[in-house]
């Protein structure tokens, strides 16, 4: 008999407005463990609404929404933190720490107070610097990074964090083609080899083929469709969300969808 696996995030009926605009409406979903799940939408969709509410960032409205069998709200911060790393889309950080500080700002969650961090905290660390290729800046004030070098700093520091799950709000906004793929494929090994479950906003589909096992599809505040990514990634799909017209081919090494995208000739 196969044993039956607990939920990582159970999203029963969840609706969000900020006043009197309504953001996520009557939103239901399960997610399992060890998979890596792209969120996509067009800007405006309640892609990042829905990831605060899954981080308890914001108290839900309506519905229900459960952490391997927990209410989210049930979970103390620094517990939480022990469990779900996150990295925003944006994140101000207006002193100068030095990168390396930063991120071992995720490790601050398995840090007893006034204590100093261990040789594992500092193993993780290092290991996840070099993983975002940003070790020569670890002295450098984060205040003087890039836009994309910062970017690979957060992520470093929720890979550091050694979370069994995962969300991101576009990762790889702002990064070249190769600190893109760097990033992917760090994600893609954690679910593959530890088994962590990835969420990750993503607007570019031809990514969230390749590398997610299943996805997500918010439009105007409501699930459009969800399920694998070969059942989900249609052409009409990205018709009647995207309002674009593009054609689906199967790539044969990977047997993931590939994107191709028509553009009309002036």
């Amino acid at each position: 008999m196969t044993e039956q696996k607990i939920p990582v995030f159970e999203v029963q009926h969840c609706s969000f407005s900020y006043g009197t605009s309504t953001v996520l409406s009557d939103i239901s979903f399960s997610l399992q463990p060890g998979s890596f799940y792209g969120l996509l939408g067009p800007n405006g969709s309640g892609k990042t609404t829905l990831l605060d509410l899954m981080t308890a960032a914001h108290p839900r409205q309506s519905g229900k929404i459960s952490f391997l069998d927990r209410d989210i709200g049930s979970y103390n911060k620094r517990t939480l933190a022990q469990h779900i790393a996150l990295v925003p889309q944006d994140l101000t950080i207006g002193f100068d720490y030095p990168v390396f500080d930063v991120v071992l700002m995720g490790r601050h969650p398995y840090i007893p107070r006034f204590a100093m961090p261990s040789r594992t905290d500092i193993d993780l660390v290092e290991a996840a610097l070099a993983e975002m290729d940003v070790s020569a800046l670890q002295d450098r004030p984060v205040t003087h990074l890039s836009g994309g070098e910062r970017q690979r700093v957060l992520v470093a520091r929720a890979l550091a964090q050694n979370t069994g799950t995962l969300l991101l709000d576009e990762p790889t906004a702002s990064l070249d083609i190769r600190h893109t793929f760097d990033i992917m494929l760090a994600l893609r090994r954690r679910v593959s080899t530890a088994g962590i479950t990835v969420i990750a906003t993503i607007h570019d589909l031809d990514l969230a083929a390749v590398f997610c096992d299943e996805l997500l599809v918010l439009k105007e505040g409501r699930l459009y469709r969800s399920g694998a990514v070969q059942e989900v990634m249609t052409s009409d799909l990205i018709r009647d969300v995207f309002s674009t017209e593009a054609d689906i081919s199967l790539d044969a090494y990977h047997h993931k969808p590939r994107v191709r995208y028509r553009y009309a000739q002036s």
